[in-house]
């Protein structure tokens, strides 16, 4: 499947385009791909849309899901607050990333730093219509923990 990709007026093209890590990796790393080079610093609690210089087209029926990476998830609290982020197959703009530093200390973003990955999905849509009653299940309407912990 391809996708293809167009850059930002200014945008650092030496940092490339996304790509796997490993042979198996479901995600694309995606970079941080900031004005003038500089770093940006993340205040405890603080969000920001990061840019990647990147615009993209996705194949219709598809869409591209942001996710945070797990090592600065574990290591520094840093994540994707609308995880998974979805990009639709019609959005043309700017690919940003929000990140939030969930974690205890301020956090440096430096630029061309891989802060999160995308993966490609495909999008089934739904037709949506009102009926007089639902299926029975053995859940029923039990919500949050009805099943149990263990």
């Amino acid at each position: 499947m391809r996708i293809e990709f167009v850059w930002e007026e200014g945008a650092d093209q030496s940092l490339g385009l996304p790509f796997y890590a490993s042979a198996g990796a479901a995600g694309a790393d995606l970079r941080a791909n900031l004005p003038d080079r500089k770093e940006l610093v993340l205040a405890v609690g603080a969000r920001a849309l990061i840019p990647t210089g990147l615009r993209l087209a996705i194949p219709a029926g598809f869409e591209v899901q942001l996710r945070p990476r797990s090592g600065l998830a574990l290591k520094h609290g840093i994540t994707l607050p609308n995880a998974p982020g979805t990009i639709d197959s019609d959005y043309r703009g700017p690919l940003g990333v929000i990140v939030m530093n969930a974690g205890d200390a301020p956090f440096t973003v430096a630029h061309g730093e891989r802060i999160a990955q995308m993966v490609l999905a495909p999008v089934v849509r739904a037709r949506f219509e009102i009926v007089d009653h639902l299926s029975e299940t053995q859940r029923g309407g039990g919500g949050f923990g009805s099943t149990g912990r263990s």
